[in-house]
C-alpha cells in the first residue's frame, strides 16, 4: 500500500469517478470527491471509502460554474483543516457529461455548455487549486478515446477532450519546477450510465464497441480505476505530459 495522501477527484459520485475514488482509497488515499446533484450517491461513496479505513468527504461543485470556484476552495480548505492538513497530494479532473449530436445539429448553446464543463471548468478549477497542491503532487485529467478516433455525433465533446490533452501538456511544462506532474487518461467506451448508459444498455452499440476492440468487449469501470491508481502513484512519477489510453485497443 502506498504512503497516505489526500486526493481530490471531481465527479466522484458515479461512474468512472466513483470507481476511481474507491480504487484510490483502497490504495491508501484519503479522498475528497465532488458531486453536482447526486448527494445521496456521493454519501454512499464516502461510506464505502470509510469502510476501507480511509477518510472521505463529499463537497458539492458544478464545474460548469467557474464563478463558484473561490467558495468551493474555501470549503475544501476547511475540510483539509478538519483533517489536520492544508495541502492536496493530487487532483483528478474527472467530472463531465456526454453530448451526442451531428455537426449539423449541434447548437451554440450546447457547444458553450460543453466548453464550460470540459474546458473552462477544469482550466480554472485547476488554477484555483494551484496554491493547495503540494510540491511533487500529481494531476490527472480525464480525456476520451474520442480525441483519437472519430465516431459520428461526438465532434463537440471530442474537441473539448482534445483541448484538455493540450492543457495537460502545458500544466506539465509550467508546474514542472514544483515537481508536479500532469497526465491525461483517455478511457475508451465503458459500460456506465454516462451518456444515458449508451454503451452499457444499447446492445447494438455494445456489440459495435466489442467488435472494434482488440480485447473483444466494451470496457468496465473496474478497467479504469486501477489505471487511475497507477498514474497517481509515486511509482509513475517519471511519467509526465503523457496521454495514456485505456480502451482495450479500440479502433487500432
Amino acid at each position: 500500500m502506498s504512503v497516505s495522501r489526500t486526493l481530490l477527484i471531481t465527479g466522484g459520485s458515479r461512474g468512472l469517478g466513483r470507481n476511481a475514488a474507491l480504487a484510490l482509497a483502497a490504495d491508501g488515499a484519503d479522498i475528497v470527491l465532488t458531486y453536482r446533484s447526486q448527494s445521496a450517491a456521493a454519501d454512499e461513496v464516502v461510506a464505502q471509502i470509510e469502510a476501507l479505513g480511509r477518510r472521505a468527504a463529499a463537497l458539492p461543485l458544478d464545474v460548469a460554474d467557474s464563478a463558484s470556484f473561490p467558495a468551493f476552495v474555501e470549503r475544501l480548505q476547511a475540510q483539509l483543516a478538519d483533517w489536520g492538513g492544508e495541502r492536496l497530494d493530487g487532483l483528478v479532473n474527472n467530472a463531465g457529461e456526454g453530448h451526442y449530436a451531428l455537426i449539423a445539429d449541434t447548437t451554440p448553446a450546447a457547444f458553450d455548455h460543453l466548453v464550460n464543463v470540459h474546458l473552462k471548468g477544469p482550466y480554472f478549477l485547476t488554477q484555483a487549486l494551484l496554491p493547495l497542491l503540494a510540491d511533487g503532487s500529481r494531476i490527472l485529467n480525464v480525456s476520451s478515446g474520442l480525441a483519437r478516433f472519430s465516431l459520428p455525433g461526438s465532434s463537440a465533446y471530442a474537441m473539448m477532450k482534445g483541448g484538455i490533452e493540450v492543457f495537460t501538456r502545458y500544466l506539465a511544462k509550467e508546474l514542472g519546477a514544483r515537481g508536479i506532474s500532469a497526465n491525461t487518461l483517455a478511457p475508451g467506451a465503458i459500460e456506465t450510465d454516462f451518456g444515458g448508459g449508451r454503451v452499457r444498455d444499447d446492445a447494438g452499440i455494445n456489440a459495435m464497441v466489442a467488435s472494434s476492440t482488440a480485447l473483444g468487449r466494451a470496457g468496465k469501470p473496474d478497467d479504469i480505476g486501477p489505471a487511475v491508481v497507477a498514474l497517481m502513484s509515486a511509482g509513475t512519477r517519471w511519467i509526465n505530459a503523457q496521454r495514456v489510453e485505456a480502451s482495450g485497443g479500440m479502433l487500432i
